[in-house]
């Protein structure tokens, strides 16, 4: 159903399981390190603080995976790129079958910030989506005050015609509070015009 490789000019997305990353290196993204606090300021859990915390992230990917319920995939920039083979980030589309349509995610290390790689991930993500899963609605959200997030969703979310939908508030259940997220869209017609398919 999901691929189980995807290349993309720059990068390389690789499937989550035990049989295709190291928990260790996965680890290192998800850990404690110099820039922890900026990588996971916005996102919707805290660092691992063991390797058995990742240990277990990886089993529920595989989880998702086998119930098809949604694809996690490592990102590591290509041999061209600098920091090639290193795990950049990791990056997932979650189907709501029923509603015909599919959420995009992404964590990405702070030393990888501002390369396009968000952007890039998207593209080859929601051909996944459309030209494979045969979807209807690409949704991908931030948590308010994501200023990043917010430029780099706009970027490809406009660039294949889709829209901001709005601001979603109490959203999003966190350790100690309820974020307001954006929510933005694409669908399967403004794909097919902007990509002349």
């Amino acid at each position: 159903m999901f691929p189980e490789h995807i290349e993309t000019d720059r990068l390389s997305l690789e499937r989550i399981s035990h049989d295709s990353v190291d928990v260790f290196a996965l680890h290192e993204l998800y850990s404690d390190g110099d820039d922890t606090e900026e990588t996971f300021e916005y996102w919707d859990s805290e660092p691992h603080e063991t390797v058995k915390e990742t240990y277990d992230y990886v089993d529920e990917a595989e989880e998702l995976w086998n119930d098809v319920q949604g694809a996690k995939y490592v990102i590591r920039p290509n041999e061209r790129e600098n920091g090639a083979g290193v795990i950049a980030g990791t990056t997932g589309l979650y189907p709501h079958w029923e509603k015909r349509s599919v959420n995009l995610g992404i964590l990405l290390d702070k030393q990888f910030w501002g390369r396009g790689y968000s952007g890039e991930r998207a593209d080859a993500l929601l051909s996944v989506a459309f030209d494979r899963l045969n979807l209807e609605l690409v949704v991908a959200a931030h948590i308010d005050g994501n200023a990043k997030s917010r430029r780099a969703i706009n970027k490809y979310v406009e660039r294949y015609g889709g829209q901001y939908e709005g601001l979603l508030r109490n959203w999003l259940p966190l350790s100690d509070t309820v974020a307001d997220v954006h929510r933005y869209t694409v669908s399967r017609e403004e794909y097919l015009e902007a990509t002349k398919r």
